[in-house]
């Protein structure tokens, strides 16, 4: 049902720091801006693919969901209706803030809101990095992957793969890391959930074109002192070799090169290690939120 992750909207305060970082270190283009304020960037001729919200705190405001038809968008709609939640028809004066024909949104049982939008707008030949780059690995496979913190990782599993119909790609049980990808494209993953004691946003990746533009992002984020997560390192189960760096809103964003691809005939694997080399955790991780963390449990009622 669904294609591609097409789009994704963050709410934050920290609206100013993204200017630079965006363009300058990461090599999107910056769009022009929404309506709202929002900071638009791009990652090839789509109109957008990543939305910075101005916002009182740090949130994820929406993941937006290709598909190629509106019937397949209302198809979901059923599987999400059915599953008990509420589904909505999205506005024509949002559907063209995101650059679409039309969606319909809902929030998961874990607060997230998603959009299933049809019609994504595109302007062939206008994509103009921020900085000296080869472009990124987008089209049929979408902007990249997310990975989700979820508390529940079996009740996450059943509605994400039960009702949304992603597909397994594989499983990592790593120490206290319990996680399993998904695709719904030949991307390796285009979703990751991760079991933690608390919901949120991990990271979002982005697949660069060229191994030197992942060399040359990590060297300027080392040159303008944006942190770290994660060194130089190869993961065993999408063979991606990335560096993780915290944004100024307190995800982090994965910057890689050479993801494994995947088809119909994939069986999905179990691992029990992460990296095949490197990945080594940031020196001043200790000082930052681990994710952007929309939700803590909710505390222990008194005896």
């Amino acid at each position: 049902m669904l294609e591609s992750l097409a789009y994704v909207g963050i709410a934050t305060p920290a609206q100013k720091e993204w200017d630079h970082f965006g363009t300058r270190v990461l090599g999107l283009e910056r769009g022009p801006d929404g309506p709202d304020g929002a900071q638009r960037y791009r990652a090839d001729d789509a109109l957008f693919r990543l939305a910075i919200h101005p916002g009182e705190r740090n949130d994820v405001a929406y993941f937006g969901w290709g598909v190629s038809l509106p019937e397949q968008a209302r198809e979901v709609a059923q599987r999400v209706e059915a599953s008990g939640l509420e589904v909505f028809d999205g506005d024509p004066e949002t559907a063209e803030h995101r650059g679409v024909e039309g969606f319909v949104w809902f929030h998961d049982p874990f607060g997230f809101r998603h959009e299933v939008s049809w019609g994504q707008v595109f302007l062939p030949s206008t994509f103009r990095p921020g900085r000296a780059h080869s472009g990124f690995k987008t089209g049929e496979q979408g902007v990249g992957h997310v990975v989700l913190l979820v508390p529940d990782l079996e009740a996450a599993d059943e509605f994400f793969r039960g009702v949304l119909d992603f597909k397994l790609s594989d499983r990592i049980i790593d120490g206290k890391l319990d996680g399993r990808f998904y695709h719904v494209n030949g991307r390796h993953h285009t979703l990751a959930l991760i079991q933690a004691p608390m919901t949120g946003l991990h990271h979002l990746m982005l697949e660069a074109n060229s191994l030197d533009d992942v060399g040359t992002a990590l060297d300027l984020c080392n040159e303008h002192g944006h942190p770290i997560v994660s060194s130089l390192g190869r993961h065993t189960n999408d063979l991606m070799t990335s560096f993780y760096v915290h944004t100024p809103s307190h995800f982090a964003i994965e910057y890689g090169y050479g993801g494994l691809a995947v088809d119909d005939l994939w069986v999905p694997r179990t691992f029990h290690k992460a990296s095949i080399w490197g990945h080594a955790p940031g020196e001043r991780n200790a000082e930052l939120p681990p994710a952007l963390v929309t939700r803590m449990p909710e505390p222990a009622a008194a005896p």
